[in-house]
């Protein structure tokens, strides 16, 4: 390590000056490098043409994107409304019926007491597992 003040061998805290260290990226994180810009028109030259007009291609080309632009929206409206027709449309397979709730969650939610059921004899099982192995290591000394 070079240093400019102190000896050359031993280089004091003062003079032992950190460096920032340098990166292959020009820039901090994130930020983009500045353009390449070119220089600007030969002579600083206008344009021919006044600055509010266009012409007749820039006129025909932005008709025809307006009308592809209503086009897209005329379908995607068409959409629009097939989509709410089709949701104010009874649901297919929906019973609506003027039962008491208890007896429809009775009939619609036997498969949970069922379910329940498994999961209760499942978990019994192996407890009775974990019992019996219990037994068998630590008091009877079988294993």
């Amino acid at each position: 390590m070079l240093s400019s003040a102190g000896s050359i061998g031993h280089p004091s805290e003062a003079s032992r000056t950190n460096m920032a260290k340098r990166s292959r990226i020009g820039g901090r994180p994130g930020q983009r490098r500045p353009m390449q810009r070119t220089a600007g028109r030969p002579g600083g030259a206008r344009p021919a043409r006044p600055a509010g007009s266009v012409t007749r291609e820039e006129e025909l080309r932005a008709a025809e994107l307006e009308a592809a632009i209503l086009a897209e929206e005329k379908v995607a409206e068409d959409a629009r409304r097939d989509r709410e027709r089709s949701s104010k449309r009874p649901v297919e397979g929906a019973v609506y019926s003027s039962t008491n709730l208890a007896t429809r969650a009775a009939e619609e939610y036997g498969y949970v007491r069922r379910d329940v059921r498994r999961i209760v004899v499942v978990g019994g099982s192996l407890l009775g597992v974990l019992a019996i192995l219990h037994i068998l290591v630590n008091v009877a000394h079988v294993i």
